[in-house]
């Protein structure tokens, strides 16, 4: 039996919120599709109300926090929406795209001088998570006490706390992070087009027997000098490495380099989807 049988929730919160009921669902709540007209019936035998109305709009129906804790005391409320219950943008209108570009993840998404969305509503997707958690936390809350408690997660407030290792390396290093395509934010992996697609390899993983393969076939140009074997000093010419690595690439199909790659135990992999125009043989 799922730990959170017995519990129902109830979902007003329509494509917002729909990965937060989803998982409450696996985790063995009742979920039930709540029309407004039906909450008030309903609620006196929920446990969870998820919603995602502009800041105000139930209050103004009298269905807001304070009086639905009325009707159930030990109701946790859950209101997902793009800026929070309160502060000057709470009422601006905005979609999962605004988000990311307001929240900061398309600063660090895509090439440098092209921003890229992530794909699907992954916005959405975070605030769901946070909210999940905070459901849980409610839940243990009111184990204890009884009561219940009205969350306010703000999306864009979700997408800024998740922004990795952005936020670290500013607070810690005063570093700005930027765009740079597929290269890995600390330069350990980058992809690389080969003859028929791309391939995603690791950079200074076992750099020695990387700079070996290229040299057996004589494509590794001046990266056989022991300078190059300073971490540092690579991160520090990461793009004139990345340009000898990718010549040596254009040469290879992804599926040579893949099983190269892991019988040395590198993990290197397809990227699977992704065709190149085709390339004549060298």
């Amino acid at each position: 039996m799922a730990f959170l049988s017995g519990l129902r929730v109830l979902d007003s919160s329509g494509e917002i919120g729909v990965l937060c009921s989803r998982l409450l669902s696996g985790m063995g709540t009742e979920v039930v599709r709540c029309d407004l007209k039906e909450l008030r019936d309903l609620l006196p035998n929920a446990d969870v109300f998820i919603e995602s109305f502009p800041p105000g709009y139930l209050s103004s129906r009298g269905l807001g926090y304070e009086e639905l804790v009325v009707i159930n005391p030990g109701l946790i409320m859950v209101s997902v929406t793009p800026f929070g219950q309160t502060g000057p943008c709470k009422d601006f209108k905005a979609s999962d795209l605004t988000l990311q570009a307001m929240g900061g993840w398309m600063s660090v998404t895509g090439e440098p001088e092209a921003p890229l969305k992530l794909a699907g509503n992954q916005a959405y997707h975070a605030a769901s998570l946070f909210a999940v958690n905070g459901v849980l936390l409610a839940l243990r809350h009111r184990s204890a006490t009884g009561r219940g408690q009205h969350l306010d997660i703000s999306i864009l407030e979700c997408v800024a706390a998740s922004l990795d290792f952005v936020l670290p390396r500013f607070f810690y290093a005063g570093t700005v992070s930027g765009r740079q395509g597929s290269l890995h934010w600390n330069n350990a992996f980058r992809v690389f087009p080969c003859k028929d697609g791309y391939v995603h390899l690791s950079i200074h993983r076992d750099w020695d027997t990387l700079v070996a393969l290229l040299a057996a076939e004589g494509m590794a140009e001046d990266l056989t000098g022991a300078g190059w074997r300073d971490r540092d000093e690579r991160d520090r010419n990461i793009y004139h490495v990345i340009e000898v690595l990718e010549r040596w690439t254009l040469t290879h199909r992804v599926k040579e380099l893949v099983n190269r790659g892991q019988l040395m135990r590198f993990p290197w992999a397809e990227v699977v989807g992704a065709v190149r125009e085709k390339v004549e043989e060298r």
